[in-house]
């Protein structure tokens, strides 16, 4: 390589640590502005806090005195936290938290499926492949067998004590007399 290739490929070098610093420096800028936020938000509520604690007179009982307090405090604790929790810093980053735990799931799935195969182990996706067959084979089954039990109460109605549940095909004939001529003793003459 020139001495000029290697100048431009450390000029792009450069250039690529410059790029990386700057989106480090965002980041961090990021998580300062969104922690002085949270920092305001709890200023906010000791102040408050603070004022409803000294406002009382000196007519009022103590135990009026420390409702009102505890009636204070969890006003502004409530009102504080639902402005932090609905704020736009914070539910992205409950979004981008929520995002990298379902593509570190899904990547840790996909790596540990491909460590089985390649030891030739059985993944998960196998063994729930085998299982839902297996369901499926279980079910043909059972409704087979019922079916079969149906047919054999039906040809047997009388060891189950009861009556059939449908007519025979063909209904069996009455048996016909036979009738016998009696040879008489008398002659034709």
């Amino acid at each position: 390589m020139s001495v000029i290739g290697n100048h431009v490929a450390e000029e792009t070098k450069s250039d690529y640590r410059k790029a990386n610093m700057n989106e480090e420096q965002d980041g961090t800028r990021q998580t300062a502005e969104q922690w002085a936020a949270f920092q305001q938000i709890w200023g906010e509520t000791f102040s408050k806090l603070m004022q409803l604690g000294f406002t009382f007179t000196p007519e009022s009982a103590p135990p009026e005195f420390m409702r009102r307090m505890r009636g204070g405090i969890f006003e502004a604790l409530g009102k504080s936290w639902e402005h932090f929790l609905r704020s736009p810093q914070f539910m992205e980053g409950m979004k981008q938290h929520m995002d990298n735990a379902i593509a570190f799931r899904k990547m840790s799935s996909d790596f540990f499926s491909k460590v089985r195969h390649e030891t030739q182990s059985t993944s998960r996706d196998d063994i729930d492949a085998v299982m839902l067959a297996v369901r499926h084979m279980e079910t043909r089954i059972l409704d087979r067998v019922e079916r079969l039990a149906a047919k054999i109460e039906n040809l047997n109605p009388q060891a189950n004590g009861a009556s059939p549940k449908r007519k025979p095909a063909v209904a069996p004939k009455p048996k016909r007399k036979v009738a016998t001529a009696k040879k008489s003793t008398r002659r034709k003459t």
